[in-house]
């Protein structure tokens, strides 16, 4: 939002040509690493760059990421390319991904799957006409106790039946998606998080501080027999 208002709104290919290093530097992106390994910022400056270009990344944003660490344009593009996270073609404005993988497959990941497609008249890897919508079907996102799930953007829809993900599909359409629950997921059968149908059975205290000796560190090293010690494992 920041980064809309400074260029008037206009996040499209040619902006990111343009974009000063005041872009990374008012994020606080690169101050977290040493100056000669400003590579280390690639990841967080293309995520930024995505969220700002609509949930993509064009080859000027990852240009740009590369002038701002200081590397060869090839090894930005490689980072983009190997993770998942990263889309190089352009999405929806929901992006859904599907679990596809064993648990949820067992627990009805199909029919989920039929029901978006059929709702959205999409298939696999398709966006809707009015460019809402993207489905792909993925690999595990590690939400298996609550399978069958998606991940739209960047939260996670969990326990759902066909009938929850036509309503969670109408509710985007309104644009007001539910809001993620207290853990950061939404289970869409009214539990809490992974609770089971008891409700929470433990963990009921939350656990104090680990005690840690102000002087553990004082000779300069740690002898690797009381590391965890030291550490205060």
């Amino acid at each position: 939002r920041i980064l809309d208002e400074m260029l008037g709104g206009r996040t499209n290919e040619r902006i990111f040509c343009g974009v000063s290093m005041y872009f990374a530097e008012r994020f606080q992106i690169l101050s977290k690493y040493p100056a000669n390994y400003k590579q280390s910022g690639i990841i967080p400056l293309l995520d930024l760059a995505q969220r700002q270009n609509g949930g993509w990344l064009p080859v000027s944003a990852m240009d740009k990421v590369a002038q701002i660490v200081g590397s060869a344009p090839s090894r930005v593009y490689e980072v983009a390319s190997f993770y998942t996270m990263f889309n190089r073609t352009k999405v929806g404005k929901y992006f859904i991904q599907l679990c596809g993988t064993t648990p949820c497959m067992i627990c009805g990941s199909e029919d989920i799957k039929q029901t978006i497609t059929k709702h959205l008249g999409i298939k696999n890897g398709e966006t809707t006409k009015d460019g809402l919508f993207t489905l792909l079907e993925v690999e595990c996102l590690g939400a298996c106790a609550n399978a069958p799930m998606i991940q739209m953007n960047d939260d996670y829809y969990e326990c759902l039946t066909p009938e929850t993900m036509i309503e969670l599909l109408e509710a985007c359409k309104k644009g007001s998606p539910p809001p993620m629950g207290k853990w950061g997921s939404l289970p869409m059968n009214g539990q809490v998080s992974c609770e089971g149908p008891l409700g929470k059975t433990s963990l009921f205290d939350e656990p104090g501080p680990v005690p840690i000796s102000e002087g553990r560190f004082d000779e300069g090293k740690v002898d690797p027999a009381s590391v965890k010690e030291h550490m205060a494992y």
